[in-house]
């Protein structure tokens, strides 16, 4: 499972012409689900940015996670993470879960994010053409492959 964290002062996705989420300060999730993903990876992942220290403390340092300063959250998934681009110029998408297999996971890992901020977050729509908008606070983006724990 792939990551990509922005810190921002404003995010919203758009499906069609509707705006179906919309934050403030807090972070911009992009997630991309392999087949090999589990429930462990779904739960590191999940404390993992949950107490990331990437927020502006009073001495303007980087020493406080979203948990501390009760930010938003927009979690999309984005099969395109998953892309390999080791031979040629276009891109596979091999690796990406199909459906069947990723809504499940991607619907988990909305929930246990839920859990460790003991609150409700915004989503993307599943498979959906999405506009993103956002302003990066910053900029700050943290990509983490959950592969890389150990």
């Amino acid at each position: 499972m792939k990551a990509v964290i922005q810190r921002v002062s404003h995010a919203s996705v758009t499906v069609a012409t509707k705006k179906i989420a919309n934050i403030n300060q807090g972070l911009l999730i992009l997630v991309g689900i392999e087949n090999a993903d589990t429930y462990e990876d779904i739960n590191w992942l999940t404390s993992k940015i949950a107490n990331l220290r990437i927020f502006n403390d009073e001495n303007n340092s980087m020493n406080v996670s979203l948990l501390d300063i009760n930010g938003e959250a927009i979690i999309v998934s984005q099969f395109t993470l998953q892309a390999s681009t080791k031979k040629g110029n276009r891109p596979s998408y091999i690796k990406a879960s199909k459906p069947e297999f990723a809504i499940p996971i991607y619907n988990q890992f909305i929930s246990e994010f839920e859990k460790k901020l003991n609150k409700k977050v915004q989503t993307g729509e599943f498979g959906a053409d999405m506009k993103v908008e956002l302003l990066n606070d910053g900029p700050v983006t943290i990509i983490i492959d959950t592969k890389d724990k150990k």
